[in-house]
């Protein structure tokens, strides 16, 4: 008996399960726009020297005589950051001879504006010499999605999911709101920094919530609906920022539904198993009857009392008298090679994912069709990976989706910028197995960790993951030095990190770990199996009680076939 069992009995998978998914997973379309905004939000627009002898009075992008006051790119078109000296007295007819003589930007830039009528960019001026901090401040942002993935996670089991994201749903709203007005590039980097951890507050307390109400049997439809709406969240911002050119509107559309979201989370129940455990019975009663109700059990509903609760939950209060830590992930050798290739895999994924889908605009086609295609690319993968991952099994499909991926990425490394659709066809795939590895990754790291470190493992690799997607727009600065070195890197990492999935046990169709006995014994086992032979021998009911009870060795399965048959299969070297 458990929590599970309780559940069934008041609908582990009806009208209430249906509610509250739809109410926690709205929100989740716009998180989604808050990862990706910065692609539009600080998008970077043809730009030039201001010249006081031409922009005084009306300052265009394209005015005539432009190249007789700033040299030419290889283009042929104006260069960005240089123009030629005040003091020169130019000689028009031979203005290739003033190649030597210019200097920067010191009265600033005109932009640009036939795209985006206003970005961060051009607020202030961060191009050029200053061009790293587009990439800085969309690092800010993922440290806060870490930062927040740190300290929430064990406040959520401390004062509950509901509070938290409660919580997080304002904590959105407000530092996002106050992100779009505020007057200077550093306030505006410390509140999308505070976004970025209630970021982490919200997708902690929805998938706990969302899993916490569901039924064994529901869970992987509502963990998939979970992962499309991050992916429908994609599609919908570039629809936002087509219609909303100014990046602080912009801004502020994408945090103003928090308010309204915010408003009725109050009605989304607090984890009932949560509160059997913090001992709060009498609420987690009010919260289980109030389902039955919804779910048309009323008289289930009845039949629940707070002994009933806590009987059924007293296998879960034992479980978590015994205490773990995070060293726990790294003691024996079974565990630590699991944490370390997941950690890996995590890593990588989140790595090469945001790389390549925070750098749109290297594409060189409409910034607003390249969001939509990598956003599209996420349905058929995320289906294609569950597809692989029922009929070939967990390990075979993440190696597969991080080594393609890592091939395609590496490969558009040196393809010449000229062959756009090649760049993007690839680029496409890449993200698309990219998307594949996480909906494979969330499922596979669940089955390898044990339940009595289940949780602390999940965060352990997600701690990963945000580490990656803080360190991607950083490595993009390294286009400096070579256009193609960011994405070359991307794509090594994908594929060193599918060579450590190799090392992983199946999972697929096996019973999920509950001990660190269990990960070590499957481990010890991997190779041993290929060596066992099985022979049929006679044996009573008595003496294979006996052989339970004296030898360690035994396989599980025996125990069921205890009050059965005369004849069963015995394992042996």
């Amino acid at each position: 008996m458990g929590f599970n069992d309780l559940l069934l009995s008041v609908g582990g998978l009806g009208y209430f399960q249906i509610i509250n998914t739809a109410m926690l997973l709205l929100p989740m379309l716009f998180m989604a726009c808050h990862n990706f905004l910065q692609n539009f939000t600080a998008a970077i627009p043809a730009h030039r020297c201001w010249l006081p002898s031409l922009d005084s009075n009306t300052a265009s992008y394209e005015t005539e005589n432009l190249l007789l006051f700033i040299p030419k790119d290889n283009n042929e078109k104006p260069m960005n950051c240089l123009r030629y000296r005040k003091d020169l007295q130019f000689v028009w007819e031979n203005s290739s001879s003033l190649l030597n003589h210019t200097e920067p930007c010191e009265d600033g830039w005109v932009y640009d504006n036939s795209v985006f009528s206003s970005t961060i960019i051009t607020e202030w001026d961060l191009v050029c010499d200053l061009r790293k901090m587009r990439q800085i401040a969309q690092s800010i942002y993922m440290a806060g999605v870490l930062v927040g993935a740190v300290l929430l996670g064990g406040m959520s089991d401390r004062f509950g999911r509901r509070a938290l994201l409660i919580g997080s749903y304002l904590g959105i709203a407000v530092f996002g709101t106050c992100a779009a007005f505020l007057p200077n590039f550093i306030t505006y980097c410390t509140f999308r920094c505070l976004c970025g951890i209630a970021f982490s507050g919200v997708i902690l307390n929805t998938i706990s919530l969302i899993l916490e109400w569901t039924s064994p049997s529901g869970r992987i439809v509502m963990g998939t609906l979970f992962a499309y709406s991050f992916t429908c969240g994609q599609l919908l911002l570039p629809a936002l920022a087509y219609g909303i050119r100014d990046w602080r509107w912009l801004q502020f559309t994408v945090s103003a539904p928090f308010y309204l979201y915010f408003l009725y989370s109050w009605m989304v129940p607090e984890s009932a198993r949560w509160l059997i455990l913090k001992g709060r019975s009498q609420e987690a009663l009010r919260n289980l009857k109030r389902v039955a109700k919804i779910n048309r059990k009323g008289e289930e509903g009845k039949k629940l009392t707070e002994k009933v609760l806590i009987s059924h939950m007293k296998s879960e209060v034992n479980q978590i008298k015994h205490t773990h830590t995070l060293l726990d992930l790294f003691r024996t050798p079974g565990i630590r090679k699991v944490t370390v290739c997941l950690m890996l895999v995590w890593f990588s994924t989140s790595f090469a994912f945001y790389g390549l889908g925070l750098d749109l605009q290297n594409f060189g086609l409409s910034i607003f069709l390249m969001q939509l295609i990598f956003g599209s690319i996420d349905i058929p993968a995320k289906l294609t990976a569950a597809i692989l991952m029922t009929y070939i099994g967990r390990r075979i499909t993440q190696c597969a989706v991080l080594v393609l991926a890592g091939l395609a990425l590496l490969s558009n490394a040196f393809i010449p910028q000229e062959l756009k659709i090649l760049r993007i066809v690839l680029a496409v795939l890449g993200k698309g197995c990219l998307a594949a590895s996480f909906a494979c990754a969330y499922v596979y790291s669940g089955e390898l960790f044990p339940t009595v470190i289940r949780q602390s493992g999940m965060g352990m690799v997600a701690m990963m993951a945000r580490l990656g997607s803080m360190v991607a727009p950083l490595v993009l600065m390294l286009s400096e030095i070579s256009v193609s070195l960011p994405t070359a890197i991307y794509g090594v990492a994908a594929i060193i990190s599918g060579g450590a999935a190799t090392f992983l046990t199946e999972t697929c169709n096996q019973q999920l770990p509950d001990t660190v006995e269990e990960v070590e014994a499957r481990s010890q086992n991997k190779v041993f199996r290929k060596k066992i032979l099985k022979k049929e021998l006679p044996i009573n009911q008595r003496e294979l009680q006996q052989m339970v009870t004296k030898e360690e060795g035994i396989p599980n399965n025996i125990q069921s076939q205890l009050a059965c048959p005369k004849r069963i299969l015995v394992e042996t070297v």
